[in-house]
C-alpha cells in the first residue's frame, strides 16, 4: 500500500511539473483544468480529475492564482522564478497579415515566434520586450510580447466605415491586422467611404482595437491622386515640403559666379552629353569624351554638385536627410529635393553652365584606366539624349555625334564584359511600365527593356562609383583609410542558397557553388538558359531573394553581386542622400581634412538603407495597384500566363503581358480535388492526376478584381 502511495506521489509530482510548464508556455492567459489536460494530451476521466485536484492544490500552495471561477494563471512570484530560468529579450516585430508575428532579437539567433493571441498591442516594426517561453524540444523559440518599448508607426491609411455614433478605419496595410476605432468626436467631418489618414491616440488595455482620430481626408477610393497619396502615406512619406524648406530652396541663387568657375576645372568646351529616360527631369549625370594622343581617351563622369547648394544643418539638408531618397511611383516622382534644385539648379540641362563633381579617367582602347582625377568642375552639356535616341544611333551607327557615342559604347561594352568575367552577376529584374490616360488610368502595359544605351551609362557610373571607393579605401603610405560611406552587398545566405539549388534541381537546372566566381558564372549561364521560357521571371525573382540586400555602411565588405572589392554611390546626389554624403566626404579628404565621425555616419547609413527599402516597397505598391487597375475592366477576359507560385490556398498565376499576379483558389479548380505537393512546387489532382507546377503555362480568366485590396482572382480555362 505504501509503495502504491509513493508511486501516486511521484506521478502527481511529475504531473504538477507538466501543469506548471503548460501554464508557463502562455503565462499571461488563464486556463481551466480541461484546457490544461487537453494541452497535455490527457483524455481519460480519472487523469483529468487528477489535473483538477492538483491545480486546486497549487492554488492552495500559492503557486497558482484563480483569476476567475475555474480559470488559473501562474502566481507572479512563480512566474519570476521561471523568468530567471528563461529570460526576457528585446527586438523588432515582423507582423504577418494573420496577426501572428516574429521577433528579430537584438541578441541575434533564430526569430522568436509570437502567436496572434500573444502579440498584445504590438504592431509591425515596433520595438518590444518579449517573455520567452521555456524551450520545448524540437520546437522553435516562442514567446509573448509583454511591453511595447517604442511604437514605430501611429498613422494608417484606410477607408472610413461610419455607424451612427462611431466609425472604423479599415486599413489598407496588409500587415495591420486591426481596424482603428474612431469615436464620434474624432471623425472630423470625414464622410463614409472616404480614404482617410487615421492616427492612433490610445489603446485601452481590454480593447481589441486601437482608438484613433481622423487627421486627414484624402478623397474617394479609386481616384488616381487619392490612391497614390494613400501609398505615400501608408509608407510614411510626406506629401509636400515644409514651408521653411521651400523658402530655403527659393533663396538659392541660380547664377554661377565667375569666382566660383575659377575654382574649378573647366569642361565647358569639352564635348558632353546626358542620356536619360524620355520623361526624366532631373539629369544628375553627364559624360564627356575627348580624344588624346597615342589612341587614348579622356572620359569624364560629371555628377551634379548638390553639395555646393545643400549645406549641412540647413532646413533643406535636414529634409533631404529625413527623406533620404526620391520615390518613383508609376505616375510621379516624389523628389528628395525641392523642384527648384532637382529639376532646375542642379539638373544638367543642355546649353546651360552647371556645377559638377567629376571623376575623370584616361583610358586606352581596352578600357583600362591609366590615370584618374577627382574634383570640382563646371560643364556645359551639348545635347540631351533619351535612351531611345542613343540606342538608335548605336544600332544604325548614324545620327548626331554618332562617332563619339559609338566610342563610348565600345568602351562600355569592354567594361561590361570584364565585369562579368570577374564574377559580376547579371541580374535581369523585370521593370513594368504603363501608358496612362489623362486621369492616370493605365491603358497599356509593357516590360521596359535594358539595351546598350542603358548599359553604356550604367558601366561608366559603376566605374566612377568603384574608383571613388578605391581612392578612399585603399591604404596610402601605411595609413589607415579614412571613414567613408560604402555601398555593400553581403554573400548569399547559405541556407537560402541551398534551398534555391534544390529548387532548381527539381526544374532541371543547376548551380555551381564551389566558389564565388563559379557561382556568379553559373548564375549568368542559368539566366541565359531560362531566357524566354515560362519560368524565367519566377526563377530570376527567387534568385534575387536568395541574395542579401545591398545597404549603406561605413564598414566595407565589398559588393558581392558586382564582384567589386570597393564600391560606393557617388553618381546620384539629386535623388540619394548617401551620394550627397559621399560628395562631402570626398571634398573634405581631397582638401586634406581629418577623418569623419564613424558613429554619426553609420547612423545616417542605417537611416538611408531603411528609407531606401521603404521607398522600394512604396514603388512596388504603386505598380501592383496599376496592374490590378489595368484588369479592372477586363473581368471575363482570358489571358495567357505562367504559374508563379503554389500555396495552401491555391496557385498563383502571372499574366504574361502585364505581369499581374492573381490567385486561383483550390475550390475554383472544379475538375478534381487537388492537394499541395510543397516539396516539388506543384499541385496534383487526386482523382485524375492532373498536375500544375511552377513555371507551367496556362490560360486564365479574370474572375474578380479588388482594387482596394489590390487583389486578383483568376480561373484556369482551356
Amino acid at each position: 500500500m505504501k509503495k502504491k502511495n509513493k508511486r501516486q506521489k511521484r506521478a502527481g509530482g511529475a504531473l504538477t511539473g507538466l501543469i506548471i510548464s503548460a501554464l508557463a508556455e502562455n503565462p499571461f492567459r488563464a486556463y481551466n483544468y480541461k484546457q490544461i489536460a487537453s494541452q497535455l494530451g490527457i483524455r481519460d476521466k480519472s487523469s483529468r480529475f487528477m489535473v483538477m485536484t492538483l491545480m486546486n492544490e497549487l492554488v492552495a500552495s500559492g503557486e497558482l492564482i484563480e483569476v476567475k471561477p475555474g480559470k488559473y494563471t501562474l502566481n507572479p512570484k512563480q512566474l519570476q522564478k521561471l523568468a530567471n530560468k528563461t529570460k526576457y529579450i528585446t527586438g523588432m516585430v515582423d507582423m504577418k497579415s494573420t496577426g501572428k508575428a516574429y521577433i528579430t532579437s537584438d541578441e541575434g539567433g533564430d526569430d522568436i515566434f509570437i502567436a496572434s493571441n500573444n502579440v498584445g498591442h504590438a504592431l509591425h516594426n515596433d520595438y518590444v520586450k518579449v517573455f520567452l517561453f521555456p524551450k520545448r524540444k524540437g520546437h522553435k523559440p516562442e514567446g509573448q510580447i509583454v511591453e511595447v518599448l517604442e511604437r514605430k508607426k501611429d498613422t494608417y491609411v484606410g477607408v472610413l466605415e461610419l455607424s451612427k455614433n462611431f466609425g472604423f478605419v479599415i486599413t489598407d496595410s496588409k500587415i495591420m491586422p486591426y481596424d482603428i476605432f474612431i469615436p464620434k468626436g474624432q471623425i472630423n467631418d470625414a464622410q463614409n467611404g472616404q480614404k482617410v489618414i487615421a492616427k492612433i491616440t490610445e489603446w485601452p488595455e481590454q480593447s481589441k482595437n486601437p482608438f484613433g482620430e481622423i487627421i486627414q481626408v484624402l478623397g474617394q477610393p479609386g481616384d488616381n491622386d487619392v490612391e497614390m497619396q494613400s501609398i505615400l502615406s501608408e509608407y510614411d512619406f510626406p506629401l509636400s515640403f515644409p514651408k521653411g524648406v521651400e523658402k530655403d530652396a527659393a533663396d538659392i541663387p541660380t547664377k554661377i559666379t565667375s569666382a566660383e568657375i575659377k575654382k574649378r576645372r573647366d569642361f565647358r568646351n569639352t564635348w558632353t552629353i546626358t542620356i536619360d529616360p524620355y520623361d526624366a527631369k532631373d539629369f544628375d549625370d553627364a559624360l564627356s569624351l575627348k580624344k588624346l594622343d597615342a589612341g587614348h581617351w579622356e572620359v569624364g563622369v560629371h555628377i551634379a554638385d548638390v553639395s555646393h547648394y545643400v549645406t549641412p544643418g540647413t532646413p533643406l539638408d535636414q529634409e533631404a536627410y529625413k527623406r533620404a531618397t526620391s520615390i518613383y511611383l508609376v505616375d510621379r516622382v516624389i523628389p528628395m529635393l525641392p523642384e527648384k534644385l532637382s529639376n532646375n539648379v542642379c539638373s544638367l540641362r543642355p546649353d546651360e553652365e552647371k556645377l559638377t563633381f567629376s571623376a575623370v579617367f584616361k583610358m586606352n582602347n581596352k578600357a583600362e584606366v591609366l590615370e584618374q582625377w577627382f574634383g570640382k568642375t563646371v560643364i556645359r552639356s551639348n545635347r540631351r539624349f533619351t535612351y531611345q535616341e542613343a540606342q538608335t544611333i548605336i544600332e544604325t551607327e548614324q545620327g548626331e555625334f554618332a562617332d563619339k557615342i559609338l566610342t563610348l559604347n565600345k568602351l562600355a561594352t569592354i567594361l561590361r564584359e570584364k565585369r562579368f568575367a570577374n564574377g559580376s552577376i547579371n541580374f535581369n529584374s523585370v521593370e513594368i511600365k504603363f501608358k496612362l490616360d489623362e486621369k492616370g488610368k493605365p491603358i497599356e502595359t509593357y516590360v521596359k527593356e535594358q539595351k546598350e544605351a542603358n548599359h553604356l551609362i550604367e558601366e561608366f557610373m559603376l566605374t566612377a562609383n568603384k574608383k571613388v571607393a578605391e581612392f578612399i579605401a585603399r591604404p596610402k603610405n601605411g595609413k589607415q583609410p579614412k571613414t567613408f560611406v560604402y555601398r555593400i552587398h553581403d554573400e548569399p545566405n547559405p541556407e537560402k542558397l541551398s534551398t534555391f539549388v534544390q529548387f532548381l534541381k527539381k526544374l532541371g537546372y543547376g548551380l555551381n557553388v564551389n566558389s564565388q566566381q563559379q557561382l556568379a558564372s553559373s548564375y549568368n549561364k542559368l539566366f541565359e538558359k531560362i531566357k524566354g521560357r515560362g519560368e524565367e521571371h519566377m526563377i530570376e525573382t527567387i534568385a534575387i531573394r536568395t541574395m542579401a540586400k545591398a545597404i549603406y555602411s561605413t564598414e566595407n565588405i565589398g559588393h558581392y553581386g558586382l564582384a567589386f572589392q570597393y564600391y560606393t554611390h557617388f553618381t546620384s546626389p539629386i535623388r540619394r542622400y548617401p551620394d550627397l554624403m559621399v560628395h562631402r566626404l570626398l571634398e573634405q579628404y581631397l582638401e586634406g581634412g581629418k577623418s569623419a565621425n564613424k558613429d554619426n555616419l553609420e547612423e545616417k547609413c542605417e537611416h538611408s538603407s531603411d528609407m531606401e527599402k521603404r521607398a522600394t516597397e512604396a514603388e512596388r505598391a504603386s505598380v501592383k495597384y496599376k496592374q490590378v487597375e489595368f484588369l479592372e475592366d477586363k473581368i471575363g477576359k482570358i489571358f495567357p500566363g505562367v504559374i508563379s507560385g503554389v500555396s495552401k490556398w491555391g496557385i498563383f498565376v502571372e499574366i504574361t503581358e502585364s505581369k499581374s499576379e492573381g490567385l486561383i483558389r483550390f475550390d475554383k479548380l472544379r475538375d478534381d480535388y487537388y492537394y499541395l505537393d510543397e516539396d516539388n512546387y506543384r499541385i496534383i489532382g487526386k482523382q485524375h492526376g492532373q498536375v500544375y507546377r511552377l513555371g507551367d503555362e496556362v490560360n486564365v480568366l479574370v474572375k474578380n478584381v479588388d482594387l482596394i485590396k489590390r487583389q486578383l482572382d483568376f480561373e484556369i480555362v482551356e
